[in-house]
């Protein structure tokens, strides 16, 4: 039985990725990095294990910034078009990797979460899903969830 694939590129296909399987994780994060760094009220994110994630074409093009522990965040040094977000303490052993939604548009993205649901800058979101003070627990955060 062959896994899901799914392709996914910069704003100019400079850089070009490959999902395989499927994610570990879909939501929302509110936190006010993903906020800043994505230019928008909310960021939908897709992890995956770092195996699962390939950078298929460009990978000389993408550029890196790490403004917080465990978090180094990718993009292409053409577009400035965000592509990936590594998170090498998460998760199993090698670490998670955040590939935006946005940036795979073919991929069924159907979240299960908000996380750090508190720094939200939108009115409630009462959609019926989890909504985390900060993280799971398994990721290192609380656990703790907080009303929509």
């Amino acid at each position: 039985m062959s896994e899901d694939t799914y392709k996914g590129r910069c704003f100019c296909g400079a850089v070009e990725i490959t999902v395989t399987g499927q994610p570990l994780g879909m939501g929302y994060c509110h936190c006010t990095s993903c906020r800043e760094w994505s230019a928008s009220p909310v960021n939908a994110f897709t992890l995956w294990a770092t195996a699962a994630v390939k950078v298929t074409k460009g990978e000389s093009n993408l550029l890196s910034y790490t403004k917080t522990k465990g978090t180094d965040r990718k993009w292409c040094k053409t577009c400035g078009g965000h592509v990936l977000t590594a998170h090498p303490p998460w998760g199993p052993p090698g670490g998670l990797v955040d590939v935006y939604a946005a940036t795979i548009p073919t991929f069924p993205f159907k979240a299960g979460i908000h996380v750090n649901y508190p720094e939200r800058v939108l009115p409630a979101m009462k959609d019926g899903l989890p909504k985390m003070k900060d993280y799971p627990a398994d990721l290192g955060g609380s656990g703790v969830t907080v009303p929509e």
